[in-house]
C-alpha cells in the first residue's frame, strides 16, 4: 500500500510564487499509485547521513567538497553539503551588480526586449539571474552563467563581489560545463547560437565554437572533446508533432577541446527516424555519458522517458518510456520550455539511472540493465539531476517547492530534503575553503 502522500510546501508570503498560478497537482500520490506502486516518498533515515563531505588540500589550504544550487528567479546560490542531510552552509548573492546591469538594459531598447523576452518566455514571468555554477579550483570563487544579463561572472566567495565579468555573444547565456582539470568552463549564448570557451579564473576567452539553434547543454568527455546539444526553439507555442520542424536546426555539435575545431555532427533526427521513433522531437535536452562514454542516455523534449545511444556504432538502440501522471495537462504548450522530463544522472557504478520527471510531478531511479522503474517518489517540478559527492544518492532540484532533496540510488526511496532560494534549478558539486560559511560583506 502506498504510504501517505507527503504534505507540499506552500509558497512563501510575497514570493513571486505566490503570485504565480500554477498548475494544480491534485491527488498526485493516489495517480501515480494506478500507473506504478508507488513506494513512500517519505524522508528515511539513510547511511549516508553519517558519510564525511570529501576535502581537498591546494596551496591556499583545505577545501570543503559541497553543492551548489542556483535559485534562478532569486539571484541566489545556496552552499549545501554535498551528501547526508543536505544541511545548507551559506548563500551568495551572484547578482551584486544588479542596479548597473539595469541601467545598462533601460538604456539599450535591443537588450530591454530580449531582457522582458527571456522574462515572459524561458523565465515563466520571471527573470533567470542564475542558470549554472560551478567553482574555481582553488575554491575561492563562483562562476555563474545569468541569463538575464547575458552573461558570465566570477564572484568572490569571501566578500561576495565580482571578480570579472564575461558578456556573452547574443542576449541569453545558458548551462555550463568545466573541464577536467578544473581550468576552463563552457557556455552556452543561447540567442547567439555560439559556446564561449573562457578561463575560469581570469574570465579570458581561450576559444568558441558555433552551434545549431539555441545551444543548451555542454559536457566535456576525458577523450579531449567538448559536446553542445542544440535544442532550438523552445518557447514557441508551435508545439503539435506536425510542426516540429518549426524548432530549428537542432543538432550536437562536437568539437576538439583544445582547438575547438568540429570533429563531429550528429543529427539526431536521422538517428530517431532509423529507430522508427520518427514521431519524437529530436531537440536533445539533459544526457548522461556511462562511466566508459561508450553510451549516452538522453532525454528529448516533450518526452516522459529517455532514450539509449551506442557511441561507436552512431545508433539510437533502446528507449524507455516512463509513467505519465493523469493530472498533466495535455495541452503540449503549457509544458515549462518544451520539456516533459528534464534531468538525467547516473550512478557512479553505471548501474543506475535518476529521471527527474519535470512535468509530471516524480523523481525515479531505472536500472540500467533491464530499464525497470523503481518507486515513483512525488517531487515537484523536478529541473535537474545530479550525483551526491558521497555517490549513493540522485540530488534533485524541486523548483515547484524550493527544495532539494536526495533519491537514494539503492532504494529508490527520498533520503534527504533541505529548502532552497526560489526556483532552485542547476545543482553542482564544488569545493570550498573548509571553514567558509558565507560572504563577509554586505
Amino acid at each position: 500500500m502506498p504510504s501517505p502522500r507527503e504534505p507540499r510546501p506552500r509558497p512563501r508570503p510575497g514570493s513571486p510564487r505566490g503570485r504565480v498560478r500554477r498548475r494544480p497537482v491534485g491527488s498526485l500520490a493516489a495517480a501515480l499509485a494506478l500507473l506504478a506502486a508507488v513506494a513512500g516518498s517519505g524522508v528515511v533515515a539513510s547511511p549516508a547521513a553519517a558519510a564525511p563531505a570529501p576535502a581537498r588540500t591546494t596551496a591556499d589550504g583545505l577545501l570543503r567538497e559541497v553543492m551548489f544550487v542556483g535559485n534562478n528567479w532569486d539571484g541566489t546560490a545556496d552552499v549545501i553539503e554535498s551528501a547526508g542531510e543536505l544541511r545548507r552552509i551559506g548563500r551568495v548573492n551572484v547578482i551584486p551588480d544588479r542596479e548597473e546591469r539595469m541601467r545598462e538594459i533601460y538604456l539599450d531598447p535591443i537588450k530591454l526586449a530580449f531582457f522582458l523576452g527571456v522574462r515572459s518566455g524561458p523565465g515563466e514571468g520571471h527573470d533567470q539571474f542564475v542558470d549554472d555554477m560551478y567553482a574555481t579550483p582553488d575554491g575561492s570563487a563562483m562562476v555563474v552563467s545569468r541569463p538575464s544579463f547575458a552573461d558570465v561572472v566570477s564572484v568572490d566567495l569571501r566578500t561576495g563581489r565580482i571578480n570579472w565579468r564575461f558578456p556573452v555573444a547574443g542576449y541569453r547565456s545558458d548551462h555550463m560545463a568545466v573541464s577536467p582539470d578544473g581550468t576552463r568552463v563552457a557556455v552556452s549564448a543561447s540567442t547567439a547560437n555560439t559556446v564561449h570557451v573562457l578561463d575560469i579564473v581570469t574570465g579570458r576567452q581561450v576559444g568558441s565554437f558555433k552551434t545549431g539553434d539555441k545551444p543548451h547543454e555542454n559536457v566535456f568527455t576525458s577523450d579531449g572533446l567538448l559536446w553542445n546539444m542544440s535544442i532550438g526553439e523552445v518557447t514557441t507555442a508551435l508545439d503539435a508533432p506536425w510542426l516540429d520542424w518549426t524548432k530549428g536546426d537542432r543538432r550536437i555539435t562536437v568539437v576538439d577541446a583544445n582547438t575547438f575545431q568540429t570533429v563531429r555532427v550528429i543529427d539526431m533526427r536521422e538517428r530517431l527516424d532509423a529507430f522508427g521513433r520518427g514521431d519524437l522531437s529530436d531537440a536533445v535536452r539533459p544526457l548522461v555519458f556511462t562511466p566508459d562514454e561508450k553510451k549516452i542516455y538522453f532525454q528529448v523534449s516533450f518526452f516522459n522517458g529517455f532514450l539509449e545511444y551506442d557511441v561507436a556504432t552512431d545508433r539510437v538502440t533502446r528507449l524507455k518510456n516512463l509513467p505519465g501522471n493523469p493530472d498533466l495537462n495535455p495541452d503540449r504548450t503549457t509544458w515549462v520550455n518544451d520539456s516533459r522530463h528534464h534531468g538525467l544522472s547516473m550512478s557512479p557504478d553505471g548501474t543506475k539511472l535518476c529521471v527527474a520527471g519535470t512535468m509530471d510531478d516524480y523523481t525515479t531511479v531505472v536500472d540500467r540493465a533491464t530499464l525497470q522503474e523503481g518507486p515513483l517518489v512525488e517531487t515537484a517540478k523536478p529541473y535537474w539531476a545530479t550525483v551526491s559527492g558521497d555517490g549513493r544518492s540522485c540530488v534533485v532540484s524541486e523548483s515547484g517547492a524550493d527544495r532539494v532533496s536526495a533519491i537514494d540510488f539503492t532504494t529508490g526511496r527520498r533520503v534527504a530534503s533541505v529548502q532552497v532560494g526560489d526556483h532552485p534549478q542547476r545543482v553542482r558539486l564544488a569545493h570550498v575553503p573548509a571553514d567558509w560559511t558565507g560572504p563577509t560583506a554586505p
